[in-house]
């Protein structure tokens, strides 16, 4: 029998079909519909809102605009893009975009309709997806926007019959987060690809790849403190029991082969190799339950940052082993080193290597086994603190540097 999402598959394949029929059926069914433009490909280039080549189609939407810096703006969300060079902000009035570095206001659009509360960049162009916030009367919760902000219109459209928690994207995929389901599209043709069920989440976790030759996706599996991996490239799913507890936060290496996860409790952060699901490594961040807020790996895998609710943002030293390396005759990888590929024999091998006792521990540590796990536990290396109870998204930059964005607009 026939599932929603795969009826919806076959209607938008049968081309025969006037679109009012399409749209008519669509109501009929009352599930998630798909309303899309034809001709819309991703952009291939980084320049900030780059014009797309191909024209599109798809239902002109010219939103009314208004200036009022007097107006007071609450921010609604944060969203770094999938290079962590730009971040958008979802704000009570629209959407707002920022450089990094060097840090800077780079576009703002405001509508009188509402804001967002949900503002997913795709790399530096100028495709968004938007999703809106409950007071938003033009564009609701349940519907995401594919937005094209060079030409300032709609080029697709998805709507659901419960709230958007997430959307991810990458230039082949158009990811949508649900309470109790995440949709997958392709980018081409926004055609739905595939349908996962996973745990309530309510937080909408769900991180991608980036890499072009790796197709990996990460979600809240459908039992308490799994994930569930989906290796698309090699048409793999690894299922990972990373904690007792519910997961709270979770992120993925540009290449998709590392995970680190952290649960509810929010005490220990743990590195998964996502090809075979070994745990490679964990870290404490303390001993008192938190509410983890970020999880950021470091482009060249050697740090992890995790900000919570007790006002901190913890640094982490780790152990895992990047190709290239330990290859010092070889000058170009040992500058930029290779992460592996999901096509390389070498992505099973072991991904860890020995400790660089960059993290401290207990004095106790020798003792591991006979104590407490506590006392052999690593614990991070350098802090940051901030104010409680705000939450705080950090990322790293470049040259070594962390970002931190607070929801209070700092």
């Amino acid at each position: 029998m026939l599932d929603d999402g795969q009826l919806l598959g076959i209607l938008q394949s049968l081309s025969p079909l006037s679109e009012l029929l399409k749209f008519w059926l669509i109501l009929v069914l009352m599930t998630s519909a798909v309303s899309t433009s034809r001709g819309v490909f991703p952009p291939a280039g980084f320049g900030v809102y780059e014009t797309l080549g191909g024209g599109a189609s798809g239902p002109l939407v010219q939103p009314e605009m208004e200036f009022d810096d007097n107006a007071e703006t609450e921010l609604y969300s944060v969203s770094w893009n999938q290079d962590y060079g730009c971040f958008s902000a979802g704000t009570s009035r629209g959407f707002r975009i920022y450089n990094c570095d060097p840090f800077k206001e780079t576009f703002r659009r405001d509508l009188k309709s509402g804001g967002f509360k949900i503002v997913e960049m795709l790399f530096r162009c100028n495709i968004l997806a938007l999703v809106g916030s409950n007071a938003n009367n033009q564009y609701p919760p349940n519907k995401v926007i594919i937005w094209d902000d060079h030409q300032s219109r709609c080029i697709g459209e998805f709507s659901f019959r419960s709230e958007v928690r997430a959307v991810k994207l990458r230039r082949d995929r158009v990811v949508v987060v649900l309470e109790h389901k995440i949709y997958v599209y392709n980018f081409m043709d926004l055609k739905l690809l595939h349908q996962i069920e996973t745990l309530a989440n309510p937080r909408g976790l769900c991180c991608l790849s980036h890499h072009l030759n790796t197709s990996v996706l990460a979600c809240p599996g459908l039992r308490r403190g799994q994930v569930r991996v989906e290796h698309f490239g090699l048409n793999m799913t690894k299922l990972i029991n990373a904690h007792d507890s519910k997961i709270a936060c979770l992120t993925l290496t540009m290449d998709g082969l590392l995970l680190a996860t952290a649960s509810m409790r929010g005490t220990l952060i743990r590195i998964f190799n996502t090809m075979d699901g070994t745990r490679l490594q964990e870290v404490r961040r303390g001993t008192d339950k938190a509410d983890i807020y970020s999880i950021a790996l470091s482009p060249n895998v050697k740090w992890l940052a995790v900000s919570s609710d007790k006002g901190t943002v913890h640094i982490f030293s780790l152990r895992v082993r990047v190709v290239g390396e330990d290859s010092p005759t070889n000058s170009t990888a040992a500058k930029t080193p290779a992460l592996f590929t999901q096509n390389s024999s070498n992505s099973l091998d072991p991904l860890i290597s020995p400790s660089t006792g960059a993290n401290p521990g207990s004095s106790f540590s020798f003792m591991k086994g006979v104590l407490p796990k506590y006392f052999s536990s690593e614990w991070s290396f350098a802090q940051f603190h901030l104010p409680e109870r705000i939450p705080f998204i950090s990322a790293f930059s470049s040259q070594n540097t962390i970002i931190i964005v607070g929801m209070d607009g700092r």
